[in-house]
């Protein structure tokens, strides 16, 4: 009997430990994992850099615009300081009604009760 329970305490102080020992290397893996993310956000963070960006979009053949770079177009008949718009601008009624909060505890109770009873009326659909 002290055998058997002896080999049944062995195999599963042996699972135990497989068990452990399986944890450790996928709690270590997970460690690894977070370094190299870390270390992959900091690189994509280095990459991003506006002196990077700018040195990249000069490699593609960009260039900062000076005043020679710039055309102006004259489109005639087009007034900027015009008072009529293509589309009359009528305000929607509903974007004008703010929304009505009631931030009190009775409030917070009426809106749990109305939830509720909307709820027991779907059950029956």
């Amino acid at each position: 009997m002290i055998l058997v329970f002896g080999g049944i305490s062995l195999t599963q102080i042996a699972t135990f430990v497989t068990t452990n020992r399986q944890i450790e290397d996928l709690i270590a893996k997970r460690d690894r994992l977070e370094i190299e993310n870390e270390r992959l956000r900091a690189e994509i963070a280095n990459l991003q850099t506006v002196p990077r960006l700018l040195q990249r979009a000069q490699d593609l053949g960009f260039h900062t615009a000076n005043s020679s770079d710039i055309e102006y177009l004259v489109v005639d008949g087009y007034n900027p300081n015009r008072s009529e718009t293509v589309i009359d601008i009528v305000p929607d009624e509903k974007f004008n009604e703010a929304p009505q909060y009631d931030a009190t505890f009775s409030g917070w109770v009426q809106q749990q009760w109305d939830n509720l009873v909307v709820q027991f009326r779907s059950f029956g659909r």
